[in-house]
């Protein structure tokens, strides 16, 4: 008699630390404001990326040039880019090769209050985001800001950014992956869009993850009481 699969109860589950990305609900007001994990700051000098299999904050490498990222930078957990963000992407740029990068989708969040740690979870409102393809690999950045900031919470497109903040933030994707002596890294920002055109990149990131994760969704709707439902 073959042994039935257990799934964890939930007193079990809280005694470990979740993982970031397949661990951590995207928020129950998602699209519209989403859980962030964020994996740098601005004053970072050093690359630190999600290690995907223990869930641990990494070091990828030092920043070879001076630029350091001019806001909080990680990902929105439980989103993939995929199939379905790739065909998103295709659709509005007009091609047809374009694939997803196998990446949970990422994020900038904006805050005008200094956040000194990073591997930490924030909650962000979305207005928009920057199309970016990276050598044919669809890579988004969505831009929010630090739910409740003051300073920002007036912010309701991306259209009410500066135009220097704008710039700024499109500098530092399209040259942060740069290395001296090799040649420049291929990437290039098609579009800076809208908050709703936002929204759907993370509802396709969304499909991208439950297709590929099918097996982790239905263990975690489980383990938080939501079975038969979509976190």
């Amino acid at each position: 008699m073959s042994k039935q699969k257990e799934t964890p109860s939930p007193l079990v589950a809280s005694l470990f630390r979740a993982h970031p990305w397949h661990g951590v609900d995207i928020g129950e007001d998602a699209p519209e404001v989403v859980n962030s994990y964020i994996e740098m700051l601005p004053t970072d000098t050093i690359k630190y990326e999600l290690d995907k299999a223990s869930g641990l904050l990494r070091v990828d490498r030092p920043q070879k040039f001076s630029s350091m990222p001019p806001m909080l930078y990680g990902f929105i957990p439980r989103t993939y880019s995929g199939k379905a963000s790739a065909e998103y992407c295709n659709k509005k740029t007009g091609r047809t090769d374009i694939v997803g990068d196998g990446d949970p989708i990422d994020i900038c969040v904006l805050t005008e209050r200094p956040i000194l740690k990073s591997n930490i979870l924030v909650p962000a409102v979305v207005i928009g985001g920057f199309r970016m393809i990276d050598n044919n690999e669809a890579d988004d950045k969505i831009v929010a800001f630090l739910k409740g900031d003051m300073v920002y919470t007036e912010w309701e497109d991306i259209g009410d950014i500066p135009d220097v903040f704008v710039e700024r933030l499109r500098h530092y994707f399209l040259t942060y992956k740069d290395i001296p002596g090799k040649e420049k890294h291929l990437a290039e920002i098609t579009h800076i869009y809208n908050k709703e055109e936002a929204y759907e990149v993370i509802r396709r990131g969304r499909k991208d993850y439950d297709a590929n994760f099918a097996e982790l969704t239905q263990i975690f709707n489980k383990v938080a009481g939501k079975e038969g439902g979509i976190f």
